[in-house]
């Protein structure tokens, strides 16, 4: 039987998708490509945004005409079941965490959709426990206590559990183990990890300790939590230079009526900490335009917090009322035409952005590490894809002959930018260089 996984959102639920992927291959399942026809496709959902609930609607419609089964996790399935369920007689919304149970449903709804069903007789031989992305994906936490106005994930994700710091270290030396060059770490809010004494800034130093030289990088930050403490901790050279803050406003009007817990001075304070931690780090940040009462001086507020942090990117989100939330029901909506105005110009500050941050990599000069990634469409000859430690997408020349696996290590001498067709925007050109 063959499976296919479709990932929608955060990192968190690319991390979750690579243990299904490991899952149903220690079940006897076999991954695919989806434009492979599978038998079973899983579509792992997201709820953030109403576009982000509509877009996964339509990959399971069209899953569902051409799979034997279709089965819907994440956030929207936790929330939205039933809906989901009607998309489709072959389309059930599933819950992973008791897997023996989950698996045990999934199977009796195959030998009713699947003529001459049997289910695959499990693999003795632990598979490698990454097989979707290039580079390893860790999740130490998941769940939320904050009680921010518009966010629909804590209500999908419950309260805050963190992976206990044995148990998440072991999962890394594995990864280390199968030859990974980097980790990234991925929970709801990274920043509430604790286990016992140990925090974040504790996990970072225990992993540090215990590894070799798997690199790490942080998936997200609350500004709030960047703490001297951590800063401390972030300066190791085992730490990725590349750092997204969840800013999501520029307007403390706009932030307390979220009901989030800093202001737009703290959010440059910890922008100008992380930059002392690391020589020019790639930052980056979420910003919501549209938010209930928002005012033209709010956004404009938010925009001169942008500009004047310069963040080398910006992901900027039309407002989204979601259900269930206390900013579904406030007063003050903002029309659709201006939120998509408001969008763009951040979209395009964060083009701005990233183009003077290229830049100064390039007039800097020097060498970086860079993981080699997955081919994505038609490379030139010689040349692999690459992601560098500050995060900027590479296009790598390759000394004639040389070749690098999927996941490993390359130093990089950054030599101009390129947009290259497998990659729309923000295209870094380099060569490799001996390490």
């Amino acid at each position: 039987m063959t499976v296919s996984i479709h990932t929608l959102g955060c990192k968190l639920n690319q991390t979750e998708s690579e243990t299904l992927a490991v899952v149903f291959r220690e079940r006897g399942y076999e991954i695919i490509p989806e434009n492979q026809k599978p038998n079973i496709v899983v579509v792992n959902t997201c709820t953030v945004t109403s576009m982000a609930e509509q877009k996964a609607r339509g990959i399971i419609r069209n899953a569902a005409k051409n799979a034997a089964c279709v089965l819907v996790c994440g956030c929207y399935a936790r929330l939205d079941s039933e809906k989901i369920e009607r998309l489709g007689d072959n389309v059930f919304a599933v819950d992973f965490k008791n897997r023996s149970t989950v698996f045990a449903e999934i199977e009796k709804r195959l030998q009713r959709l699947v003529p001459n069903f049997q289910p695959p007789t499990p693999n003795p031989q632990p598979p490698t426990p990454l097989s979707l992305h290039s580079r390893a994906f860790l999740k130490i936490q998941d769940g939320c206590d904050k009680s921010c106005a518009y966010c629909r994930v804590r209500l999908a994700r419950g309260s805050s559990v963190s992976v206990n710091a044995r148990e998440a270290l072991g999962r890394l030396r594995l990864f280390e183990k199968a030859g990974y060059a980097e980790a990234v770490l991925t929970g709801v809010n990274l920043n509430l990890y604790q286990d016992g004494e140990r925090d974040l800034a504790g996990l970072l130093k225990l992993f540090i300790k215990e590894t070799e030289g798997i690199r790490l990088r942080l998936s997200s930050l609350e500004p709030e939590a960047v703490t001297s403490a951590l800063a401390d901790v972030l300066a190791h050279r085992r730490i990725r230079p590349h750092f997204h803050l969840s800013v999501q406003s520029g307007s403390d009007s706009v932030l307390r009526r979220m009901r989030r817990p800093y202001t737009a001075e703290l959010v440059e304070e910890k922008a100008m900490l992380l930059r002392r931690v690391k020589d020019d780090p790639f930052l980056a940040c979420d910003v919501i335009a549209g938010f209930p009462g928002e005012t033209e001086a709010d956004f404009e507020r938010t925009y001169e917090l942008c500009v004047s942090v310069g963040f080398a990117w910006i992901h900027a989100f039309p407002f989204s009322p979601r259900p269930g939330t206390e900013a579904f029901d406030l007063s003050g909506r903002v029309n659709d035409r201006e939120i998509i105005r408001r969008v763009s110009r951040l979209t395009e500050l964060a083009r701005t952005g990233r183009r003077v941050y290229v830049n100064r990599c390039l007039e800097r000069g020097g060498v970086i590490e860079a993981v080699v990634e997955s081919h994505r469409g038609s490379l030139p000859e010689n040349c692999v894809a690459a992601v560098s430690e500050n995060y900027l997408k590479l296009l790598v020349h390759l000394p004639r002959g040389e070749t690098y696996a999927r996941g490993s290590l390359l130093s990089v001498r950054l030599t101009a930018p390129s947009i290259a067709p497998f990659d729309a925007e923000g295209q870094v050109t380099g060569s490799s260089e001996q390490r």
